[in-house]
């Protein structure tokens, strides 16, 4: 059989290409097709090239993912591999994300040098981060630590920490388990103190809504349970505006023939945090996940809203 070239678009970080060499892996094994015949493409974002500022000031982490839509919709390639946290709650016209392979763990995970949990930090102690997320529920718990902005691939920030510039950072328990860098981790904290992002540890594959050939193609290697909880935390994302502009969390968890979500939105300095629980069918995930994060939007807190500049 014939195969035409495969073109994959992805981000040059380690993380992004161990994610884009598991999808051509897994598009080999289930179409056995040759190698060759699948191409990573290295699309480099605005947000790799500018690491020296905070996302927030630099309009959000679309900055991720915005030179490989355009070249999705440019048809200079024609799949892109996406963490999904990284991904905006609203997609550019004529995308699609239809599918997700099998989740890692979601949890965050304590990197230092020299406190295997971040209690364990003396007062005022410094960790690193670029996530409004995990430093809004770390200030809830820790108030006294300070923060210091950390970007940079996951290789980076593991690098500054051992330098000393902070005691301590946070990172996703899936990326360094694709990595195979588990051995870096202290601790892994528990989702009842520190809610993942939406989409956390789910890879996506995206693709043009009209490319019915990629639409068949990636379709056997879609997740079922992955695809119905990440669609319910996105729409919980969308619904209240989520951006890297302020902090918001989701995860769902498959029951049955049920998504079971928790939702949260918080203050940046982790005093105001609204936390809340919901569940629904799965074929309706999109709609009550949204329902759900507008009636969590009505209900937050002056100050919540006004560091969202509403």
């Amino acid at each position: 059989m014939k195969f035409k070239t495969i073109r994959i678009g992805t981000r040059g970080s380690p993380l992004a290409l161990a994610q884009a060499q598991e999808v051509k892996e897994r598009l080999m094994a289930v179409h056995k097709i040759p190698k060759k015949n699948i191409e990573l493409v290295v699309i480099k974002t605005m947000g790799d090239i500018i690491t020296d500022r905070a996302l927030i000031k630099l309009g959000g982490k679309g900055l991720f993912t915005k030179q490989i839509e355009d070249d999705l919709l440019d048809l200079k390639v024609d799949l892109a591999v996406h963490s999904m946290k990284d991904v905006m709650a609203v997609l550019p016209e004529g995308l699609v994300i239809p599918c997700m392979l099998p989740r890692e763990d979601p949890r965050d995970v304590w990197i230092s040098e020299h406190f295997s949990n971040f209690h364990d930090l003396p007062q005022g102690g410094c960790v690193g981060t670029s996530s409004l997320r995990r430093a809004a529920q770390l200030l809830q718990m820790r108030p006294d630590i300070r923060i210091k902005t950390f970007r940079g691939n996951v290789e980076t920030r593991i690098e500054k920490m051992r330098q000393g510039e902070v005691d301590g950072t946070l990172l996703a328990f899936a990326g360094l388990n694709r990595l195979g860098k588990l051995d870096c981790i202290k601790s892994i904290l528990d989702i009842e103190h520190m809610l993942p992002a939406a989409g956390q540890g789910a890879l996506g594959i995206e693709c043009r809504e009209d490319n019915q050939e990629m639409l068949a193609l990636i379709h056997p290697l879609n997740d079922p349970d992955t695809s119905d909880c990440v669609l319910a935390e996105r729409a919980f994302l969308r619904a209240v505006d989520g951006s890297c502009g302020m902090p918001v969390a989701a995860l769902g968890k498959v029951e049955g023939n049920l998504v079971k979500l928790t939702g949260l939105v918080a203050s940046i300095d982790g005093k105001n945090i609204m936390k809340a629980h919901t569940q629904g069918l799965r074929q309706n995930a999109d709609q009550w996940g949204f329902e759900f994060g507008k009636k969590i939007y009505e209900s937050l807190s002056p100050q919540i809203l006004e560091e969202m500049h509403i």
